[in-house]
C-alpha cells in the first residue's frame, strides 16, 4: 500500500465510523494502531477529522489568530507608551507651573 492508499484507508476509517456511530469518531473508539495510521497519514485528531470530511476547518487558520494576536498586542503596547508619554508630559507641565 502507497502513502495516497493509506491516506485514504485513514480516511474511509474515520468516515466508516461516524457512520456507524452517528457521531464524531473519537480516539477511543479505534484501536491504537489504527489511531496511529490516522494520525500518521493526517495530522492531529482535529484535523484528520476536517480531512475526512466529518468536521469543519476553523473559520481562521491558526497562524492567522498568531498573527492578529501579535498585532493586537503591538496596538496596546503603543498605546501604553502614548499614555506614559502624555503623563509624563502633563507631570513635566505641572512641575513647571508649580515653580
Amino acid at each position: 500500500m502507497d502513502t495516497q492508499d493509506k491516506k485514504q484507508f485513514a480516511i474511509l476509517l474515520l468516515q466508516e465510523k461516524a457512520a456507524r456511530l452517528g457521531r464524531l469518531p473519537k480516539r477511543s473508539d479505534f484501536s491504537s494502531g489504527e489511531v496511529c495510521l490516522i494520525k500518521q497519514k493526517l495530522g492531529p485528531w482535529p484535523r484528520a477529522l476536517e480531512a475526512a470530511g466529518l468536521k469543519e476547518p476553523p473559520p481562521v487558520s491558526s497562524a492567522e489568530k498568531s498573527r492578529l494576536k501579535r498585532e493586537r498586542r503591538r496596538k496596546q503596547m503603543k498605546q501604553a507608551a502614548s499614555v506614559k508619554q502624555t503623563e509624563n508630559a502633563v507631570s513635566q507641565n505641572t512641575k513647571e507651573e508649580q515653580r
